[in-house]
C-alpha cells in the first residue's frame, strides 16, 4: 500500500480536526487514530504546521521554494567566481 502525501491544507485541517475532538474530551492519542495518521506524524507536523493557518501554510511554501532557488542561484555564481578566479590566477 503506497504512502498517502498530505498537502499542507490537509494537515492544517487535520491538526484543527484533532484540537477539536480533545476538547471535545477525547484522548489525544484517539483522536489522532480518528484522522487516520500515526501519532508521530501528527507531533511531527504539529512542530512544523502548529498553529498556522491554511494561508500562512501556502505562503511558507512558497517561500521556501524561493530560498531554494536563491540558494541554488548563488551556489552556481560562487562556482563560476571560483572558476573565473582560478582562471585568472593561471594566467600571471
Amino acid at each position: 500500500m503506497p504512502k498517502k502525501r498530505h498537502k499542507p491544507e490537509e494537515i492544517v485541517a487535520k491538526l484543527r480536526q484533532v484540537d477539536v475532538l480533545v476538547s471535545q474530551g477525547q484522548y489525544v492519542a484517539d483522536a489522532i487514530r480518528s484522522i487516520g495518521v500515526t501519532e508521530v506524524s501528527y507531533y511531527r507536523w504539529r512542530r512544523e504546521f502548529g498553529g498556522l493557518k491554511t494561508d500562512q501554510v501556502k505562503r511558507m511554501k512558497e517561500l521556501e521554494a524561493e530560498n531554494a532557488r536563491l540558494r541554488r542561484a548563488v551556489a552556481d555564481l560562487t562556482l563560476d567566481k571560483l572558476i573565473l578566479k582560478e582562471a585568472a590566477s593561471g594566467n600571471w
